[in-house]
């Protein structure tokens, strides 16, 4: 491998891990490859989420025009309340079980179980909920500028 790569891919993977904790990242250029192992995520709370569910950032600041790509850690039993996204989402199971539903009412009843590999995509102003079995990490990717609205403003844990 060659030095510049090297230290291309170095340098990529030290400002991931540094804006992680700020919760953006530089959106991968292109520029070598961008190599790491999940533990070299870091972990952080999800304003719009609340307790019980944690977010990795891997690439890109999520209130930009451009890709993203972020891991989201749930806990068992942590319930997703129906809500809207502004893009595309783009959802791959990687532990756990996400139980993932179309519609406007929590309705656990209605989900599909997702296990691992399990995939979803949804359209832009789709309602959508969803809940995990047993701890459940999920990764999302797409192009921002990304967001979630709730359907009932009183599941925002930012209100």
């Amino acid at each position: 491998m060659k030095l510049h790569t090297i230290l291309t891919v170095s340098s990529l993977l030290l400002a991931v891990t540094l804006s992680a904790g700020a919760l953006h990242a530089s959106p991968y250029q292109g520029d070598g490859h961008l190599l790491g192992t999940p533990e070299d995520l870091s972990w952080g709370p999800v304003g719009s989420m609340g307790e019980g569910a944690e977010i990795a950032i891997i690439e890109g600041n999520l209130s930009e025009e451009e890709p993203f790509t972020f891991r989201l850690r749930l806990a068992d039993g942590y319930e997703i309340k129906p809500h809207v996204h502004p893009a595309y989402e783009r959802v791959t199971v990687l532990s756990g079980t996400l139980h993932f539903a179309h519609g406007e009412t929590f309705d656990p009843e209605t989900a599909t179980r997702l296990p691992v590999g399990g995939y979803a995509i949804m359209a832009p102003g789709d309602a959508m909920f969803g809940f995990a079995e047993g701890e459940t990490v999920i990764q999302l990717h797409g192009t921002g500028p990304w967001g979630i609205d709730y359907i009932d403003p009183a599941d925002d844990p930012r209100q």
